[in-house]
């Protein structure tokens, strides 16, 4: 069954998190998620990069915008926050009503706010919010295969780029410490000749 998973702008922020889940989908054929997302959660992941690069040329904020919408399934456009939120975050009510609308099964956030909520109260949605580490690591259990394909894709881009290239470090940056460790034991058990080819 294919999950859709609704994406917060913490994820569509970041350059790593954004690669690794538009590749795994991309190399899965779309066969394992499809990923949906709203204007306010594009809006507000491309203002966070303006904020921390104020002086980036407005083309790379354009294209920062036109990768994400060609590479997401799904933008939610019409959903209503109609205070039935319970979080602690009020900023939050936008997502959840957007991830609710879509029928979201997985809200993919590194947002805090959602580790507060209680068991009840996260009982109750009816989409589980799940940590990029959680999600990769997850799909890697599942279908190692896959991650395997994505890891000599992104090993052969970065490597074109910086031949230093270490795609764990990245992810631990991004906050994904047991995903980077995933990878990382495959890469070491990883014959790399494809890179010098």
């Amino acid at each position: 069954m294919v999950t859709r998973v609704f994406v917060d702008a913490d994820v569509l922020f970041s350059r790593t998190l954004r690669d690794w889940l538009f590749l795994t989908k991309l190399v899965s054929g779309g066969g394992m998620y499809t990923v949906s997302t709203s204007l306010d959660v594009i809006a507000e992941a491309t203002a966070r990069y303006r904020d921390r690069n104020p002086t980036a040329p407005g083309r790379v904020i354009v294209r920062m915008f036109e990768l994400i919408e060609a590479n997401i399934d799904e933008r939610v456009d019409d959903y209503t926050v109609d205070g039935s939120f319970v979080g602690d975050d009020p900023d939050d009510a936008h997502v959840d009503a957007a991830a609710r609308t879509c029928g979201a099964g997985v809200l993919l956030t590194i947002d805090g706010g959602w580790n507060k909520t209680t068991d009840e109260q996260l009982n109750a949605l009816p989409y589980e919010p799940q940590h990029p580490d959680t999600f990769f690591s997850i799909i890697d259990a599942s279908s190692p295969d896959l991650i395997h394909k994505v890891i000599v894709q992104q090993m052969t881009y970065w490597f074109q780029k910086d031949s230093a290239v270490d795609l764990p470090t990245a992810l631990r940056a991004a906050g994904c410490p047991d995903f980077a460790e995933r990878v990382r034991g495959r890469i070491q058990g990883m014959d790399c000749s494809f890179l010098t080819a």
